[in-house]
């Protein structure tokens, strides 16, 4: 048995995993109030809201409930480790479990129901194409993915129909009726400035005759093409999200169990303190 003065300096809680949890809690708690600044300055600077009717829940709403969650849960981790107290440990542990544990279960439902997660997209390219006009951000977002996937549209290039200003009714008065987008242009590669009117009048073309001006294939089509050919490379994103969630997890279950055999340890010293033959 150790003797009484060794006992009273002993101390099950090892300091490396008690301030690595507190150091790993610090980073994401920091994270969490960029997150929330990111989204607050977002939310006071966009005017656009029918823009936003494309999205099923506005991005800046979204970053700003994310980062609040993030920053309850790190701050319960760093104080609980600060401060060895079990409720809060428990409390960070048990939020990252059954966020690893709704995570784990979106994926396999949008593997399970990839038919409806695929209307579900569908309606929202569609939805974007309505309001393309009406947001900066979300035409250069659009601009973005069709020339960086080499598509046009959601299923076909005269989806573009469905916006105001490119729909191919004889009634629209716009300049742009039956246009498409700039980006939707097969750009040479050594061309530098850009025609921003060379989606002029295509969709009144014939498919075999679009093809040489435009890509003519829609974005949903591209984007499952690449999620085929890119699972390792998601399947990556996926595991460096799981990592520090496991880590958390993991350090913060041996500290408590650290922090429990510290409290019997005291106990039994209290216990046993006028015993001299302990």
């Amino acid at each position: 048995m150790l003797r009484r003065g060794n006992d009273d300096d002993f101390s099950y809680v090892s300091p490396v995993v008690k301030y690595l949890l507190f150091l790993f809690n610090f980073i994401f708690w920091i994270i969490a109030l960029v997150m929330v600044s990111i989204g607050v300055y977002a939310r006071m600077m966009k005017h656009a809201e029918a823009a936003l009717a494309c999205l099923s829940v506005d991005p800046a709403v979204m970053l700003m409930v994310v980062g609040i969650l993030m920053f309850i849960i790190t701050f319960c981790g760093c104080v609980g480790s600060l401060r060895e107290n079990i409720c809060l440990l428990q409390t960070f542990c048990v939020c990252l479990t059954v966020i690893f544990i709704l995570q784990l279960v979106a994926g396999v439902l949008g593997f399970v129901f990839a038919d409806k997660a695929r209307n579900k997209v569908t309606e929202m390219i569609n939805k974007a194409i309505v309001h393309y006009r009406e947001d900066i951000d979300l035409q250069n977002l659009i601009d973005f993915g069709q020339k960086e996937f080499g598509c046009c549209g959601g299923v076909t290039f005269t989806d573009w129909s469905q916006n105001m200003y490119f729909d191919c009714k004889q009634s629209n008065p716009s300049r742009e009726r039956c246009s498409v987008p700039f980006s939707c242009c097969i750009m040479p590669p050594n061309k530098v400035v850009i025609n921003t009117m060379c989606g002029q009048g295509m969709q009144e073309l014939e498919y075999t005759k679009a093809v040489e001006f435009i890509h003519t294939n829609g974005c949903i089509d591209k984007l499952v093409d690449w999620i085929h050919s890119n699972l390792f490379l998601l399947g990556g994103i996926a595991l460096g999200l799981a990592i520090p969630q496991l880590v958390g997890i993991l350090l913060s279950q041996i500290l408590i169990n650290q922090i429990k055999d510290q409290i019997e340890l005291q106990n039994y010293n209290l216990k046993h303190r006028s015993d001299p033959w302990r």
